[in-house]
């Protein structure tokens, strides 16, 4: 398989090293500093783009890819405001894209669980819930793209809540208390708590290979692919 690979931060060379590992090639590297130069043909020579970058790229990022007709993998967050729009366009241009706000095959499945418990905690009222995350200090978006979609995980399953909030005893609201320290890859929490005990799940990520192997399998799976999907769709199928 011959990748595309955009960004190449901590997460691009991880998923170089891992790419290489499987028996890939990497025939493009692009970033902020050369990516205005690439010309679609360039492109073309790939089977497959993997876009790691920053919110405010992704979106040209992801046009780029639809007009040189090679499917994308999106592990950029923070851009989400414009799915809908992307959605669309991907599906009309007859393209392809798998996005995640998390490509960790541990995560989600914890995003699974997440929204099974929300479910049953709907008729246990005395239970409240709320989120916490610990990134490293260079991730730009606060809360992250993975606390955000455990939060709508609960809001979609449990009327008790509307939205999700970064302050306390909000009503009807989760709390996500989303904290940046050095040198922490990612750790979420989701806790469901009474006066009585208190229900727990938990997912610490000690390396960012997890994410980086998740981004390759999905890269794996989608060529020959059209349309938009998850890693929902890779993980469970589509009709689950």
């Amino acid at each position: 398989m011959k990748i595309a690979l955009i960004g190449t931060g901590k997460m691009g060379q991880a998923i170089e090293q891992l790419a290489i590992n499987r028996g890939h090639e990497i025939v493009l590297k692009l970033n902020h500093e050369n990516i205005s130069e690439v010309n679609i043909e360039e492109l073309k020579s790939a089977d497959v783009a993997i876009e790691f970058t920053r919110p405010d790229a992704a979106i040209g990022n992801l046009n780029l890819c639809l007009d040189a007709g090679i499917p994308v993998v999106c592990g950029t967050t923070g851009w989400y405001d414009e799915l809908n729009q992307i959605k669309d366009l991907f599906t009309n241009k007859n393209g392809a894209l798998v996005y995640a706000s998390n490509f960790s095959v541990g995560v989600n499945m914890m995003f699974e669980l997440n929204r099974i418990l929300a479910k049953w905690m709907q008729s246990h009222n005395e239970y409240g819930v709320s989120l916490s995350e610990i990134h490293h200090t260079h991730k730009l978006d606060k809360p992250s793209g993975t606390a955000v979609t455990l939060a709508n995980g609960i809001i979609e399953n449990n009327n008790e809540y509307s939205n999700w909030t970064l302050e306390q005893n909000q009503t009807h609201s989760i709390y996500i208390d989303a904290k940046r320290e050095p040198d922490v890859v990612g750790t979420h929490d989701v806790k469901w708590e009474s006066e009585i005990d208190i229900i727990q799940l938990h997912h610490h990520a000690k390396s960012r290979d997890g994410f980086a192997l998740g981004a390759i399998h999905a890269a794996e799976w989608i060529i020959g692919k059209k349309g938009v999907f998850t890693m929902k769709d890779i993980l469970f199928g589509s009709n689950h």
